[in-house]
């Protein structure tokens, strides 16, 4: 990948429009420091943008060629290399509000600069070296985090806990190949290493990448959350559940079976984990048009979920539309709750219900009191997974980074399976090769342009 040679000069706002404390008008390239000093006023004497040393701050005003004053505004002088995307760098900070902002930043355009592309300042930092595409992915990570593990995450991953990682797995690949293709290409010179000892090299490497994709469903889930449906019969409890674990009023709770005709989708933290919690409608077998409409909602909604809970009501016993909601959890990651246990009469137990429970655990509680809250929260993270992986140094967070190790792994399987076979040393080479080139898409080193336009194209102009 060509790195950037202090490129065009490009601008854009590095704050949302709207009313706030600062807006920032930031600009990187070639003549970002001229541009601005043409238009900058400084409150200093004989003071010079082009002048000043890096990394200073300047007040003054940002004015019109005609002499109108736009705003006053503080004005941030950074030189390359020692920037965000190792050209210069200039940032104005504006008064916030849409007018100042949006005037600042049409003046900068009409002096020569022009309007960044998504995500170009951080592919401007990429291109230049000063981060990999996986660091440059966390940047994006860090933006939309929606917990505070997740945010760990992406901050460990931008410091670089993947990329040494993955650099590390490739550097011992290299090593492997270093060796199968000296053997090919002087084999008078070079004594064939037994093909134990590189059976047990690719042994070890295919167990790291293993651990990798293991964790990655579990960091997928820290960044994006967990898609978790609450399937039950009617009445049974579902939204007084929603609510309890949203901690408010979401979802309307009446005695009058089918209120819920539509999903709800609210999320809410569990033990650092997003659980994008959807309230379906109630499943039984005799319904109107609408509420079986809002039924079929619910069968799809559980088919796509990440985590399914089955709701059942203690106060019942197992009834036909139980069976239904019991066959949704087949196959899927959930658990079922036995709801109501407050009830003084019960019909349903717990040891009632585990033998149709298919192995998932059960969980009793009162939806209505809060009580057995904080067990189901405890069996929810253990369902997931996260409490074996939680203390990982690295988690694999993005889909395209399980993808390209998943590659990894076939690649390294194929290379054992061919020396194994005693297939020539050549089959070897090629299975190490791309397995190789597969870890470098990770961080950007063997990563297509259309790749990279993707990734960047989903950043927000200005970062």
């Amino acid at each position: 990948m060509e790195a950037l040679e202090n490129g065009d000069l490009i601008a854009a706002l590095g704050t949302p429009l709207g009313e706030a404390a600062l807006g920032i008008v930031r600009l990187s390239g070639r003549g970002a420091v001229e541009i601005v000093e043409r238009i900058f006023y400084p409150r200093r004497t004989n003071l010079k943008l082009t002048e000043v040393p890096s990394h200073t701050i300047h007040l003054g005003e940002i004015r019109t060629g005609d002499g109108r004053v736009l705003d006053e505004v503080l004005v941030s002088v950074m030189r390359a290399p020692r920037t965000y995307t190792r050209e210069d760098v200039v940032e104005i900070y504006c008064h916030g509000g849409v007018i100042p902002v949006r005037s600042v930043l049409d003046l900068v355009l009409k002096e020569g600069a022009r309007l960044a592309e998504p995500g170009e300042f951080t592919k401007r930092a990429f291109l230049s070296g000063r981060v990999d595409l996986a660091q440059a992915e966390a940047v994006l990570d860090l933006i939309r985090a929606r917990s505070e593990t997740g945010r760990e995450l992406a901050l460990k991953q931008l410091g670089g806990s993947v990329s040494h990682t993955i650099t590390d797995l490739r550097n011992k690949i290299k090593s492997i190949l270093a060796e199968v293709e000296a053997e090919l290409d002087f084999p008078e010179d070079v004594e064939p290493q037994p093909k134990q000892v590189r059976q047990k090299k690719i042994a070890a490497l295919l167990e790291k990448v293993d651990h990798l994709v293991r964790g990655g469903q579990i960091g997928r889930f820290y960044r994006e959350g967990l898609a978790t449906t609450l399937v039950g019969k009617p009445n049974v409890g579902k939204s007084t559940l929603l609510n309890l674990l949203l901690g408010e009023e979401r979802a309307l709770v009446t005695e009058i079976p089918g209120t819920t005709r539509d999903l709800i989708e609210e999320v809410v933290l569990i033990k650092g984990i997003p659980l994008r919690l959807i309230d379906t409608a109630g499943i039984r077998e005799h319904a109107g048009v609408v509420e079986r409409l809002g039924i079929a909602r619910a069968r799809e909604a559980a088919t796509r979920a990440d985590l399914v809970l089955a709701v059942l009501d203690a106060g019942t016993g197992v009834s036909d539309e139980d069976r239904l909601v019991l066959e949704l959890l087949q196959e899927k990651r959930g658990l079922v709750i036995l709801n109501k246990i407050d009830l003084p009469e019960k019909r349903l137990t717990k040891s009632d219900l585990e033998p149709l429970a298919g192995g998932k655990p059960v969980v009793e509680i009162s939806a209505r009191f809060g009580w057995g809250r904080a067990l189901l929260e405890e069996k929810i993270w253990e369902v997931v997974g996260a409490g074996v992986v939680a203390g990982e140094p690295v988690l694999i967070t993005r889909a395209r980074h399980q993808a390209a190790l998943k590659r990894v792994r076939a690649a390294l399987q194929a290379a054992g399976e061919t020396l194994a076979g005693d297939w020539p040393l050549d089959c070897v080479a090629v299975d190490l090769w791309n397995a190789w080139f597969a870890l470098g898409e990770i961080t950007g080193d063997t990563v297509s342009e259309d790749v990279i336009e993707e990734i960047f194209s989903e950043f927000c102009i200005g970062k």
